[in-house]
C-alpha cells in the first residue's frame, strides 16, 4: 500500500509550477525616501509638459501686462491747478508737452525676441549725432531725435508705422496712463532725509549726533562686518521714479499739451514716459485712433 504522505505529494502541484504569491511587504523608514520621485526639473524624458523658461513662456506669461499700443514721450513744462466742474474743487495738475514724437524703428519677435517701438522726439542737430545713430535715422528716413525710448507691445498688431507721428490725441480724456521719469537729485543726503531715521534723543546725553545714522551693525554675532543693502547715507534721488495711475484731465492736440491730474516725478523740462496704465482697463480706443498720423513734410537725416 501507498502510504498517506505518498498520495498527497503526488497530489500536490510541483513547486515551479505552483502560482507565486506577492506579499505586500510594508516599506521600512529609513534613510532612502519612500515617496514618489519629484519630476526632473530639466525636463528629461518622454511625455513630460514643454518648458516653462523658453522665450515663448516668458512671453506669454507677459503677455497680460504688457499694453497693447505703443507709449509716448513728453516734457513736463509745470504745474498748474483746475476745477471740478460738478464740485467746484480745485486739484493740482500737470502739463506735459509732446514736440515731434516719431516712430524710429521697430523690434519683432523673428529678429529681436520681442515687439516694440522705438520712439523719438525733439530735434537734433546732424553735426552733433554720432555717425552710427545718423546712419539710423537715415535708413528709416526721420529726422535726428534728442530722445530715444523703446516701448514694448503685445503683438505685432501694436507696431505704427516707421515716420508716424504721434500726437496728443495719441492719449484720451479720462483714461489712465503710468508716468515714468527720473526723480529730481538731491546730492549727498543724510540717513534721516534719504530713508526717513528718525535721529538720535534731542538731550539726555547726546552730544553732537543727533541727526547721525547711529550703529552699522554687530560687533561680534553679526560676523564683524556691514550687511550689503544696510541704509546709509548717501547720493538721493536721480533715479528713474514710475507714478501708476495718472489721469488725463485735458489734452489740447493744437498745441501738444497732455494734461494730467496731481504730480509726476523729475523736475520741470525733464522727458517722461507716459504709457496705457497696466493696472486699469485698456482704454477703447477708437479706431482711427489706432493709427497715427503721418509726418508733414518730415525733415530726413543727412549723412
Amino acid at each position: 500500500m501507498v502510504s498517506k504522505a505518498c498520495q498527497n505529494s503526488l497530489h500536490s502541484p510541483l513547486p515551479f509550477l505552483a502560482p507565486r504569491v506577492y506579499l505586500q511587504s510594508v516599506p521600512k523608514r529609513g534613510i532612502k525616501s519612500i515617496s514618489t520621485p519629484r519630476p526632473d526639473r530639466f525636463n528629461r524624458g518622454q511625455n513630460l509638459p514643454l518648458l516653462e523658461s523658453t522665450t515663448a513662456a516668458a512671453l506669454e506669461r507677459k503677455k497680460f501686462t504688457t499694453p497693447l499700443r505703443t507709449g509716448a514721450l513728453g516734457t513736463k513744462k509745470g504745474m498748474t491747478a483746475m476745477y471740478e466742474p460738478e464740485t467746484g474743487c480745485r486739484f493740482p495738475c500737470t502739463v506735459v508737452q509732446m514736440d515731434r514724437v516719431q516712430v524710429v524703428a521697430h523690434k519683432t519677435r523673428q529678429r529681436n525676441g520681442y515687439f516694440a517701438v522705438q520712439v523719438g522726439s525733439g530735434w537734433k542737430h546732424p553735426s552733433n549725432v554720432t555717425r552710427p545713430l545718423l546712419g539710423h535715422f537715415a535708413q528709416n528716413m526721420v529726422s535726428p531725435k534728442r530722445h530715444l525710448v523703446e516701448f514694448k507691445v503685445q503683438d505685432e498688431s501694436g507696431l505704427l508705422g516707421i515716420g508716424e507721428v504721434i500726437r496728443a490725441s495719441w492719449f484720451q480724456e479720462g483714461q489712465y496712463v503710468d508716468a515714468r521719469a527720473n526723480s529730481r537729485g538731491m546730492g549727498f543726503a543724510g540717513g534721516m532725509k534719504r530713508h526717513g531715521f528718525s535721529g538720535q534723543p534731542a538731550s539726555h546725553g547726546t552730544s553732537l549726533t543727533h541727526r547721525a545714522m547711529g550703529s552699522a551693525g554687530q560687533s561680534q554675532g553679526g560676523g564683524s562686518r556691514v550687511y550689503p543693502g544696510k541704509k546709509m547715507p548717501g547720493r538721493m534721488g536721480g533715479h528713474q521714479v514710475t507714478t501708476q495711475n495718472v489721469k488725463v484731465v485735458k489734452v489740447d492736440d493744437e498745441k501738444g499739451l497732455v494734461v494730467l491730474r496731481g504730480c509726476i516725478p523729475g523736475p520741470d523740462g525733464c522727458l517722461v514716459k507716459l504709457s496705457d496704465a497696466i493696472k486699469k482697463p485698456w482704454p477703447d480706443v477708437p479706431a482711427n485712433l489706432l493709427q497715427a498720423q503721418p509726418a508733414v513734410d518730415p525733415v530726413t537725416a543727412t549723412t
